[in-house]
């Protein structure tokens, strides 16, 4: 197992996770990947996930879906792990050496960067299928990642992409609360701040056709989280982690913090009650 360095000399990283790589997000990553993982593992096994493949997980973080990926290939398969948080690729490191997973290689580098990271690929090194979650809404450079990708993937590999379209306005509390609607705005405002875009999925199509790549499948997942069942605690671990930040950038007061979560605590006992949540796309997409 190993980790490379993205340069010897790499150019000064742009701005950092907007969710932060600490404990809370670590914690949160993990109930959230536990939570949508039979959306991942549909969509895997759409886009024809199997043994033997070489794949690169793009955003890998603390590497959740690398590890199930890696049992997936198995030994005549290799899983590449890329992420520009030093401390979640230890923890990736950590957790594969636990499993006695030694299948998986871990990279230190931005994921809009990948001509720094990962070399051109010989014959036998493309990848037969990238994984790219809740990703391209973060970046500012949407276009170097897609080029990028379409650098280290086979002819016809897949790029299989989950992340959001109409997050500021799917997100909704029912019975409708106005601070709570509030602070999904101010959400969305601090991730475009930094070049991020909640709403991608509206523009990746159109993006990667461009960059001669064929669409094979798109769809969408939406729920709901209902008050005292396991998909509520993940808005809850979301909001309560990442609200107080947007206080501390400037996104929201804390009275406006405070209100929203407390709409939120106000129906967490109400089974009538209910949160609409962000509608997660999924696509499928085929380097021509």
């Amino acid at each position: 197992m190993s980790t490379a360095a993205p340069s010897p000399t790499p150019a000064p990283r742009e701005q950092s996770y907007v969710l932060g790589t600490g404990h809370d997000e670590t914690f949160r990553l993990g109930l959230q990947h536990r939570l949508w993982s039979n959306a991942a593992f549909d969509l895997w096994l759409r886009a024809g996930l199997q043994p033997g493949m070489r794949v690169l997980d793009l955003g890998c973080g603390p590497g959740h879906a690398s590890l199930d990926m890696a049992q997936i290939v198995g030994q005549q398969g290799r899983v590449v792990g890329v992420d520009e948080s030093a401390a979640f690729l230890k923890q990736l490191g950590m957790e594969a050496e636990a499993r006695r997973l030694n299948n998986i290689d871990r990279v230190l580098g931005d994921a809009q960067k990948l001509d720094l990271c990962l070399p051109s690929p010989a014959t036998d090194d493309y990848f037969d299928l990238a994984y790219v979650r809740w990703v391209f809404c973060f970046v500012a450079s949407p276009d170097e990642m897609v080029k990028g990708l379409r650098r280290v993937l086979r002819p016809g590999g897949k790029l299989v992409v989950q992340d959001y379209f109409n997050y500021e306005f799917g997100i909704t509390l029912a019975p409708r609360a106005e601070a709570f609607s509030r602070a999904i705005k101010a959400v969305g405002q601090s991730w475009r701040s930094r070049g991020g875009n909640p709403d991608i999925m509206g523009e990746l199509p159109r993006l990667l056709k461009r960059h001669g790549y064929e669409i094979e499948h798109m769809d969408v997942r939406q729920r709901i989280a209902r008050p005292n069942t396991s998909m509520w605690h993940w808005p809850w671990t979301f909001f309560n982690s990442f609200l107080p930040k947007l206080v501390e950038s400037g996104f929201l007061s804390r009275a406006e913090c405070d209100a929203a979560l407390k709409d939120m605590a106000s129906i967490s006992d109400d089974d009538t009650a209910f949160m609409l949540l962000p509608p997660v796309f999924e696509l499928i997409a085929v380097k021509a």
